[in-house]
């Protein structure tokens, strides 16, 4: 948590001393234009993955809500079907929030996915006490110290805020790092607390009986049936800010590689805008119908996440270094920031290797396996 907050603020920091609207931006100015070509590539990747991984969630809640409410023989009614319910869903509660110019005209809808996740950990933690437990083994550590590593993944991919938190704070009327400082202590808080209440006491209740998704190990009374439309609500208003983020990192490629002069750029932004966010919802919702398992999207994306929260910063920091070396010559400033930048690149590229070579040996394994369906609730 460490470095993940202080890479918060590293990229707050810089933001503000560049002025800088984006992450890709802040990478620009402090590090080059090569550096912010292969940043937008890795931000348009990590928010186009993210995208369809939210519409595959947004398909698992409604295959459980449907299971709870009408029964495991929903899958046999068009209307009803997974395909149906996420291209029409989100075309309709997702689609109309994708196409603002500033990051901005998200924050009411946010604070309602914010309320479902608070509802969400209220459920988790009351059910546990009020009862009945009755959980299978509970670990107490992991079977082997490389264990570790199979839950960084998922970590950095709960934790990684780290390209949208740019276009946020360029957004705020006031814009200062200290007030942002505030914002980001609050806003991690919250998600420390969300996370940590909901794993402990969603594995205290359960054990090693406990599934992936914690919901589906309830039984399906109308609490658990809000708490999982309240998660596919949290979904609809999170998946415009990953677009918004992606566009503008493939809006900056799409100009970069065009050359095309200030006029132009100005003039044809709200078409570039429209035709990017159509194209963009349309391939993402197409990838996630035909790839319906999360864990394919998470192995993957979770390594990326580590670059975001580590490597670039890290890069960002060790140019503040040398900065600070050439402007008041304090040498014990210089070697802490570039300390500091060292353990940020390598921490990150350690962490993208470990993961990216899991996900791979995984497919690999995998492969020579008698190939299996994706595990959906109708198949």
């Amino acid at each position: 948590m460490v470095f993940i907050i202080g890479a918060l603020l590293l990229l707050t920091y810089c933001s503000d001393v560049k002025q800088s609207a984006t992450y890709q931006d802040v990478i620009h100015a402090l590090c080059g234009k090569n550096a912010q070509r292969a940043c937008s590539v890795c931000v348009s990747v990590y928010c186009f993955g993210t995208c369809i991984t939210f519409f595959i969630i947004i398909g698992d809640q409604w295959d459980r809500f449907l299971t709870y409410a009408h029964g495991p023989d929903f899958c046999h009614y068009w209307y009803m079907n997974r395909t149906f319910t996420i291209i029409v869903t989100s075309t309709v509660l997702v689609l109309p929030l994708c196409f603002p110019k500033r990051i901005d005209f998200l924050k009411y809808a946010s604070a309602l996915g914010v309320l479902g996740v608070v509802y969400v950990v209220f459920l988790v933690s009351i059910k546990y006490f009020v009862g009945p437990v009755n959980p299978g083994p509970i670990r107490t550590s992991p079977r082997s110290w490389t264990d570790v590593f199979i839950v960084v993944p998922t970590i950095c991919f709960g934790y990684q805020c780290h390209v949208s938190v740019i276009p946020v704070y360029s957004c705020l009327e006031k814009r200062t790092v200290k007030e942002f400082t505030k914002t980001i202590s609050v806003a991690m808080a919250i998600c420390i607390m969300a996370y940590t209440f909901t794993a402990i006491f969603g594995y205290w209740t359960f054990g090693s009986k406990v599934s992936q998704d914690v919901l589906v190990s309830y039984k399906p009374d109308p609490e658990v049936l809000v708490a999982i439309i309240m998660i596919a609500a949290k979904i609809y208003t999170t998946y415009p800010i990953l677009l918004f983020c992606g566009r503008a990192a493939a809006e900056s490629l799409w100009i970069d590689l065009r050359k095309l002069p200030p006029e132009t750029i100005a003039s044809q932004e709200r078409t570039r805008r429209i035709v990017q966010t159509l194209i963009w919802f349309v391939t993402s919702l197409a990838l996630a119908v035909i790839i319906p398992n999360i864990a394919d999207v998470i192995s993957l994306l979770g390594g990326m996440a580590a670059v975001f929260i580590l490597v670039f910063p890290g890069m960002c920091l060790l140019k503040v270094a040398q900065e600070v070396s050439t402007s008041d010559g304090s040498r014990h400033k210089y070697r802490l920031f570039l300390a500091t930048s060292i353990l940020f690149i390598v921490l990150g590229m350690f962490i993208l290797g470990v993961v990216t070579t899991q996900a791979i040996m995984h497919d690999i394994n995998s492969g020579t396996t008698t190939p299996s369906k994706p595990k959906t609730i109708c198949n």
